[in-house]
C-alpha cells in the first residue's frame, strides 16, 4: 500500500533507478504522480492579452505497480500487522513498521 508523501523508486521505465517522494495517488485509475518523475511538457496559452505563453514542466501519473517503497534504499514490499487495535504497514524485509 503506498500513500501521499511516500519515498519511493520507479521500478520499470523509461525513469527505472528514479526516487521520489508521492505528490498525488490517483486509486481509481490505479496510478501515482511522483515528483520530478515522468515529467512532460506542456504549452500554455496566455491568459491575457500582451502576456506571452510558456512552457510547463508538469508530472504525469505513473502506474503503480511500477514502484515499490524505499527502505535504506532499495525497493521493499508491504504488509499489514496488527500493533494493539491498530492496522500497520509493515516491511516484508526486516519487519519494521513504516
Amino acid at each position: 500500500m503506498i500513500r501521499k508523501g511516500d519515498n519511493v523508486i520507479v521500478l520499470t521505465g523509461a525513469d527505472r533507478g528514479k526516487k521520489g517522494a508521492i505528490a498525488r495517488v490517483l486509486p481509481g485509475e490505479g496510478r501515482v504522480v511522483i515528483e520530478g518523475v515522468n515529467v512532460h511538457k506542456k504549452h500554455q496559452r496566455a491568459r491575457k492579452a500582451g502576456q506571452k505563453g510558456q512552457l510547463i514542466d508538469i508530472a504525469m501519473p505513473i502506474a503503480v505497480s511500477n514502484v515499490a517503497l524505499v527502505e535504506g534504499g532499495k525497493p521493499v514490499r508491504t504488509g499489514k500487522k496488527l500493533a494493539g487495535d491498530k492496522r500497520v504497514r509493515v516491511s516484508k524485509k526486516s519487519g519494521k513498521e513504516i
